[in-house]
């Protein structure tokens, strides 16, 4: 399993969709996985520390859970199918360890409020994340930055054709076209 922070939450300019961005804590690797406008919300204020009015639907769920002598351990990304992420929560007891099956949203909204950990399983995160473009082009500069002086040989050749065109000529050659179309 790999350990995931959520890193930021961004909007979709295509649909109302939200997109959570999980980072991996050892790596520059990012998972995004698509969620709803009320978990992204609700993630969201318990990420800025927003005081509401009344408990939202997972500080409800937190409470239960509590209440009932409980205590959420983690939270798992467990799985990947058909483009959709499944999660457990991962909930003790009385001494007694449930996985209890759960949308990624909701568990990630559950795991930021109870501030325990978030797991990406190991195949999950490596079908699934990916690696900012920034360090993707600086790893395909370095294997495939052209040779300088090549490039300079090059830009030197085409200078001297340039520098080797005669542009009085064209000038001559449109008036003489100009006078035939008269």
């Amino acid at each position: 399993m790999v350990e995931v922070t959520v890193d930021s939450i961004r909007v979709s300019l295509m649909s109302t969709h939200r997109v959570v961005i999980l980072k991996d804590v050892d790596s520059e690797r990012y998972l995004p996985i698509w969620i709803g406008p009320c978990e992204a919300d609700a993630i969201t204020v318990e990420l800025q520390e927003v005081e509401v009015a009344r408990p939202l639907t997972h500080d409800v769920l937190k409470n239960v859970i509590v209440a009932l002598g409980g205590k959420v351990l983690r939270v798992e990304i467990s799985d990947l199918r058909n483009e959709i992420f499944f999660a457990n929560l991962i909930v003790e007891v009385r001494g007694k360890v449930i996985e209890i099956d759960s949308r990624s949203s909701d568990a990630l909204a559950l795991a930021v409020r109870a501030k325990v950990p978030i797991l990406v399983n190991d195949d999950v995160m490596s079908r699934a994340a990916i690696v900012p473009e920034s360090e993707v082009e600086s790893a395909e500069e370095e294997e495939l930055a052209p040779d300088v002086s090549d490039t300079d040989d090059q830009l030197s050749a085409f200078s001297n054709f340039v520098d080797s065109l005669d542009f009085k000529d064209l000038d001559s050659d449109k008036k003489k076209d100009d006078d035939e179309d008269e």
